[in-house]
């Protein structure tokens, strides 16, 4: 029993906290999807979708700061709070990959269709 409990709580310390922003990958979204758009619509693009992944990308961190608080109590005085740990698949981990994905679409259009876009990397 008291390896099971051991096995349990490792298990919740490697997967059951959400991860922050800059652990989370860019999902692939085809540059394809932006060739028609000129170097003015890209600009304007790649604003918005930046704006939205930061106002998302601060939930995503404050999410991660809660579990990573809850794991902290639940070690040192209540383990059965780490079974209400959020976990990384979130719909806002996932929203937040996409947008890095398009984001990184933007910058691939831009560059073939030489724009000269500068663009600042969403953490």
């Amino acid at each position: 029993m008291k390896k099971l409990c051991t096995c349990a709580l490792l298990g919740l310390l490697i997967t059951g906290c959400a991860q922050d922003t800059s652990q989370i990958r860019a999902a692939y979204v085809s540059p394809l999807e932006y060739q028609d758009h000129d170097c003015d619509m890209l600009r304007a693009e790649a604003t918005r979708i930046t704006r939205q992944a930061r106002e998302l990308g601060a939930r995503v961190n404050e999410t991660a700061e809660t579990d990573d608080a809850q794991m902290a109590v639940g070690l040192i005085l209540f383990w059965p709070t780490l079974f209400f740990l959020e976990g990384e698949d979130t719909a806002d981990t996932h929203q937040y990959a996409e947008l890095k994905g398009r984001i990184s679409a933007i910058e691939e259009a831009s560059i073939r269709k030489k724009c000269g876009i500068e663009f600042r990397t969403i953490p």
